[in-house]
């Protein structure tokens, strides 16, 4: 389907829900992501407990139906399409690549973004203090702080000349980051060598060409469908002895040496509070973009021990939580 039709088809499905909308005792949220549902059960749970706060409850007085795109981007658009043509929701919870075709077809139905990125740089608002239109949400800036995750292993390996990168290269943010990391890992003297994975089949040809470059360490991009696997990348970076960061606590509580980033658990719940407003009657013209303001650096000191690693003490100091 091309992209001008489907916008047509999902631009015209969503006016026809609202005369419907009425007639329902319990409303109904969309829960859009391009995530795996494996592994995301702690950020389901951080959106349920936003709605609580705000007074609803699933299954008692709000429905959510959820849709998850197992990391294949190219599913997020007809997800899309049947929430809106078919479930009647009254408010769209949607990371960024949901978000985005969403913001291109609709203006009636209430979208409440997550995102790592900046919304205004990809056209989801004019700005964080006045969304605009029917979009609004939460950001970490989680992509912003990539190139400081190189930074920071450049400080735990002062020798090392080669470096990689795990990207998700149908993320349709990839271009602009690798920009970023490029740039940096020329400032930082680190050859980059990007890895590409799309789906879990290809972690352990990534982990394997990791090997034959004999890469000193591995940067994970932020992505849904790795945030959804940080276990299984946890374990593939303990077994391969990779010193790996990546964007969030789990990673690291699962094994992983170090992560860096805005909490994504807190904007999934920041995201059900928004949700639970809008529900209620709010705009989200009137609700600002909010930021994750806390960025934490978590260091897992048991795996640096296991990898022979010496963790400088002003990497420590700047360290949030040390896991023994």
């Amino acid at each position: 389907m091309r992209r001008r039709d489907f916008i047509s088809l999902i631009g015209g499905a969503a006016a026809w829900p609202l005369a419907a909308h009425a007639q329902q005792q319990m409303p109904v949220v969309g829960f859009l992501n391009s995530s795996s549902s494996d592994g995301f059960s702690y950020l389901a749970d951080a959106f349920r407990q936003g709605l609580k706060e705000t007074g609803y409850v699933e299954g008692q007085n709000v429905a959510v139906e959820y849709r998850w795109a197992e990391g294949q981007y190219d599913r997020v658009p007809i997800m899309a399409l049947e929430l809106v043509s078919r479930l009647q929701v009254a408010v769209i919870v949607a990371n960024t690549p949901g978000a985005r075709v969403l913001k291109a077809a609709i203006t009636t139905i209430p979208i409440v973004f997550t995102m790592s990125g900046d919304p205004v740089q990809v056209g989801l608002v004019e700005s964080f203090a006045r969304p605009g239109g029917n979009v609004t949400g939460i950001t970490q800036l989680n992509e912003e702080a990539a190139p400081k995750r190189l930074q920071m292993m450049r400080e735990l390996l002062p020798a090392a000349t080669i470096i990689g990168v795990l990207v998700n290269p149908t993320n349709p943010q990839i271009e602009s980051l690798l920009k970023d990391l490029h740039s940096a890992a020329y400032t930082l003297g680190f050859q980059l060598h990007v890895l590409n994975a799309s789906a879990e089949r290809d972690f352990d040809v990534a982990f394997a060409t990791l090997a034959q470059l004999r890469a000193s360490a591995l940067v994970i991009a932020p992505d849904g469908f790795f945030l959804s696997k940080s276990e299984q990348l946890a374990a593939l970076a303990v077994r391969h002895t990779v010193p790996t960061i990546f964007q969030d606590r789990p990673f690291v509580t699962a094994g992983g040496l170090m992560s860096y980033g805005g909490s994504t658990a807190d904007s999934y719940r920041l995201a059900g509070v928004y949700t639970g407003r809008i529900l209620k009657g709010e705009k989200p013209v009137d609700l600002p973009v909010q930021q994750v303001t806390k960025i934490e650096l978590i260091i897992n000191m048991k795996t640096a021990k296991a990898f022979g690693l010496t963790v400088p003490i002003t990497l420590l100091g700047r360290a949030d939580e040390v896991i023994e």
